[in-house]
């Protein structure tokens, strides 16, 4: 189980170090670049989502003061669910949302 946990703090270090250097400099990671239209917004969501997958893998090693586990749960799924919604807002819109029906009938 630690191992499991040791990679999940791996992956939070990445997603802060790609958050912070897509706020700093407008980089995105290039299998996301034809997906972010707003470089700002998809770098504050990746640096939320990696704070919160980093935070619980401190709170398991108990690097971090212990915490009710309410709090963990409520305030990690916070973050996670934040930085998603900051990520999903950063893609670009789609237009022309309606779909066509076939002319011919098939």
């Amino acid at each position: 189980m630690v191992w499991v946990v040791g990679i999940g703090v791996l992956v939070g270090l990445l997603m802060v170090a790609s958050g912070v250097g897509t706020l700093r400099t407008g980089w995105v990671v290039p299998s996301a670049r034809r997906h972010v239209a707003r470089p700002k917004l998809y770098g504050l969501g990746a640096l939320l989502i990696g704070v919160s997958i980093l935070l619980q893998g401190l709170m398991y090693f108990r690097v971090l003061p212990s915490v009710p586990p309410e709090a963990r749960y409520v305030g990690g799924n916070a973050l996670l669910l934040g930085g998603l919604l900051l990520v999903a807002l950063s893609q670009p819109r789609q237009r022309g949302g309606s779909v066509r029906a076939d002319p011919s009938g098939s």
